[in-house]
């Protein structure tokens, strides 16, 4: 006779429900998942590897974001500037004091972070519409600066500077097959932090000042303390991420694509993947950066179709491709990608009484 298992997957206590590696198998994933991305540059060609790069640092920027927005309710369009800031503050405190990267980053993260509380201030008094244009000051005015009051030391009108190339034990990451490495450590540990967060009796005070705060002040929660507390840590985490961005770019300023319409990105990025989810960085970013890479691609093509609008094709499809695919998600999938994946994880848990 065979044996009778169990419908489902069913914790049995408290401390079970609460951890986020629930079964043995979960954690032999993990294990899996670890050893191959190690393993990525050492078999894969530098797109992959370069594209692998890159998302690792807009998941950090999102994982700031997504405190700020999708913990705490309070939108903002300066994440892209707070970048700048950080990799400003790592690529001159590597240049003028030499220090080692690993002091840089955590210095770029404090100094953001400073920055991100200075323009959180009016989040006590406006909220919305009006905290989004309160934010989007930021990515007006740091650039700004950059060009203009700091010009002597960031390389005058352009605001842009060169970013020595970081060094840990005598190894030089100069390549990003090497630099892949020190992405992946710092997002692990954002990773890992962002997620005791949300965890915590902080996480969930932001979550209460985002669903009703007036609620929250009658309760006890500190609205501006917790506010100006969600716009430090996103800054902060933007910060690390420029400053990622800077020394694999080996340059920061500017140009280097710190405008608004990357801030913008970065909201749509959180948005496709999941506001206040765990996981919606991760898909968000990794969806996003590999459309726009699609979109270049089929531009590409289309540009050798008609070669008469070549140079409208080549730069028209990117922008095309993330509004088309944001609005998709904003009427079919509103909740994310992680939403998604939640409801796929219930239904399995709940096998074979899913429907």
């Amino acid at each position: 006779m065979a044996a009778i298992r169990p419908a489902g997957d069913f914790d049995r206590s408290y401390q079970q429900d609460m951890g986020v590696l629930r079964q043995r198998w979960h954690w032999v994933l993990l294990v899996v998942g670890l050893l191959f991305t190690l393993s990525t540059p050492l078999w894969a060609n530098a797109y992959i590897v370069s594209t692998a790069n890159r998302i690792m640092i807009a998941v950090i920027a999102l994982q700031g974001l997504n405190i700020l927005t999708g913990y705490t309710g309070q939108i903002s369009l300066g994440q892209a500037a707070f970048m700048l800031v950080g990799g400003y503050i790592s690529g001159l405190a590597m240049i003028h004091w030499g220090l080692p990267i690993y002091l840089t980053i955590p210095l770029a993260a404090i100094g953001t972070g400073l920055v991100g509380l200075l323009f959180g201030l009016p989040s006590l008094r406006v909220k919305g519409f009006y905290l989004a244009m309160a934010t989007l000051a930021a990515q007006f005015i740091i650039p700004w600066m950059s060009r203009q009051t700091f010009r002597d030391y960031l390389g005058g009108s352009t605001g842009r500077i060169s970013v020595p190339v970081p060094e840990l034990f005598g190894i030089r990451f100069a390549e990003v097959n090497q630099f892949f490495y020190i992405s992946l450590a710092v997002l692990i540990i954002t990773t890992i932090i962002t997620l005791n967060i949300t965890r915590t009796r902080m996480g969930r005070a932001f979550v209460s000042v985002r669903d009703n705060d007036l609620a929250a002040e009658l309760l006890g929660v500190n609205l501006f303390g917790y506010k100006l507390r969600a716009f430090a840590i996103a800054a902060m985490l933007a910060g690390v991420a420029g400053a990622l961005s800077a020394h694999s770019q080996r340059g920061v300023g500017t140009e280097f694509g710190y405008g608004l319409e990357e801030s913008i990105i970065l909201l749509g990025m959180l948005v496709i993947g999941g506001l206040g989810t765990n996981l919606g960085p991760f898909l968000g970013a990794a969806t996003v950066i590999l459309l726009e890479d699609l979109a270049s691609l089929v531009g590409a093509s289309m540009a050798g179709i008609f070669p008469g609008q070549s140079a409208r094709l080549l730069t028209s499809f990117r922008p095309i491709f993330f509004g088309l695919v944001l609005m998709l998600f904003l009427i079919f999938e509103p909740r994310g990608l992680a939403h998604r994946w939640q409801l796929t994880k219930a239904a399995w848990r709940l096998r074979p009484f899913s429907r």
